[in-house]
């Protein structure tokens, strides 16, 4: 969220836009990823995600580094660009919140919906103990894409509430492919 008092008053995201950004997260599959390490340094990471709306979940190592870091900064700035002709966005560009997921039926969902998401990749599916899961919300989003050939970007801050809410429980039948 921007403190700036001279920074432009960016309007809350709208239904329009939580559709295109929900259908641009339905397409792609990859991410980079930052979290800060301890010594205050970012770390980025390319990796793989299924969303919920506009929620993402991820599957990392128990002992990552990754999840070692945001357990003691949950704060996580992403990019996904599309390499793909789009009628929407090109890019999207999201910070937030993540936090472990512990609940063992929402990970049994979770497992499901990247089963059917990407069945060519099941040993991604977090099956394991050795595995963690991690649900990011987003406070503020970034759609790069373009108007009249221009390059153009819309940002979103203070993500409505109740948008991010449904984000939580991912069903095999919210996902379209």
């Amino acid at each position: 969220m921007h403190t700036d008092k001279h920074a432009p008053a960016y309007p809350p995201i709208n239904s329009r836009a939580v559709t295109e950004v929900v259908s641009f997260l339905d397409r792609e599959r990859l991410m980079s990823i930052g979290v800060n390490r301890p010594d205050g340094w970012p770390r980025v990471t390319t990796m793989g995600h299924v969303n919920g709306r506009l929620g993402l979940n991820i599957v990392t190592g128990r002992e990552s580094q990754k999840l070692a870091n945001l357990a003691s900064d949950s704060r996580i700035s992403l990019a996904i660009h599309s390499d793909g002709v789009t009628d929407g966005p090109f890019g999207l560009m999201m910070s937030g919140h993540a936090h472990e997921v512990s609940d063992a039926d929402d990970i049994r969902a979770l497992s499901a919906v990247m089963s059917a998401r990407w069945p060519d990749f099941s040993v991604y599916c977090p099956t394991s103990r050795s595995l963690a899961v991690v649900r990011f919300r987003p406070q503020v989003i970034c759609v790069a894409g373009t108007d009249k050939g221009q390059s153009a970007n819309a940002y979103f801050p203070s993500v409505n509430r109740r948008e991010t809410l449904s984000t939580m429980s991912i069903r095999p039948d919210q996902m379209r492919r």
